[in-house]
Order: C-alpha cells, then structure tokens, then sequence
C-alpha cells in the first residue's frame, strides 16, 4: 500500500517544476504549504463561529423566523464542523508525530483541507443568506446569496481552469529561487 502511495505521490509530481527534491522533501513542504493554507481557513472560520454564537445572544434573537432560526442553527452546525476540521490536521500530526507517517499525514490533511473548504463556502454563502434576509427580505437574501455560491463555484473551478490553460514549463537548469 505504501509503494502505491509513494507512486501516485511521484506521479502527481510535476517533472517541469524545476525542483529537485526527495520524496520527504516534498513532503516536508507540500506540510508547510498545508499549514499556511490552514492558518488562513482557521483563523476565518474561527471568527465567523465566534459571531455566529454570539447572534443567539442577541435581544432580536426572540423575533426570528422559523426559517431564519433554522438556517442559523444549520451555520452554527457547518461553522463548528469546520473549525474542527481546520483543527484535524494539527491533531492528525500530534498523534503520529515521529511516527514516519508524514507522506500519510499530508494525503490526509489535504483531504480534510479541501472538506474545510467546503464548509468555508456554505458559511459564506448561508451567512449572506441569513443576514440579507433580515435586514433587506427573503428576496434579496436568496439572490444575493445564489450570487455569493456563484463566486464560491468560481473559486473552486479555477484551479482546474488555471491548471489546464496553464503553459507548459520547462525545466529549469538555473538554481531555485524560492
């Protein structure tokens, strides 16, 4: 299992990147770059938690619809799940800490970045939601929040749009400069 691994891993490496580097290498990196990813979600979705909890303590609270009481407990729900996720990684590493499991470590925690992503984008979309929808009308909360997913599905998109318009290049000679 873990020679298929380590293969799909020098497949899905890119031979024009001009790096060369061993496979704990990339490792080691492709970890780092995780990290940076997960401070950004984290620290995102952490604040949006935080006002989102604080909305139940609100006097207006009482005056809700059912409709908007629901699409709030569900935000709660999403923004609590993805705060978790932001946090599995950093506990995934903890446990198998020195354990050389770093290739698995990395698999792992891409996955659940990319879930978190997910839940990123359902709270921007259903916090749009809920808030245009009491201060403008049920309306103008479902276009503007069909137009925040539109954006949402724009930004997951283009990576695979970047990436197959990409110009191919060619491996470099020169000594890396970042």
């Amino acid at each position: 299992m873990t020679d298929r691994r380590t293969a799909d891993i020098e497949a899905d490496a890119d031979p024009t990147d001009g790096r060369d580097e061993t496979l704990n290498e990339r490792m080691d990196r492709n970890w780092a770059e995780i990290l940076q990813e997960l401070r950004v979600t984290q620290t995102g979705t952490q604040i949006l938690t935080g006002f989102l909890l604080t909305i139940a303590f609100q006097p207006k609270f009482a005056d809700l619809t059912l409709f908007q009481q629901r699409v709030y407990l569900i935000l709660v729900i999403a923004a609590v799940v993805t705060t978790a996720l932001g946090l599995a990684p950093v506990s995934l590493h903890r446990g198998l800490f020195r354990k050389g499991a770093k290739q698995t470590i990395v698999q792992t925690a891409h996955i659940i970045l990319r879930i978190a992503l997910v839940g990123v984008g359902m709270i921007l979309v259903g916090t749009v939601l809920l808030i245009f929808d009491l201060v403008v009308g049920r309306v103008a909360a479902f276009v503007l929040a069909g137009l925040t997913l539109l954006v949402v599905i724009i930004i997951a998109v283009l990576p695979v749009i970047v990436r197959v318009n990409r110009p191919v290049q060619r491996k470099s000679s020169k000594k890396r400069t970042s």
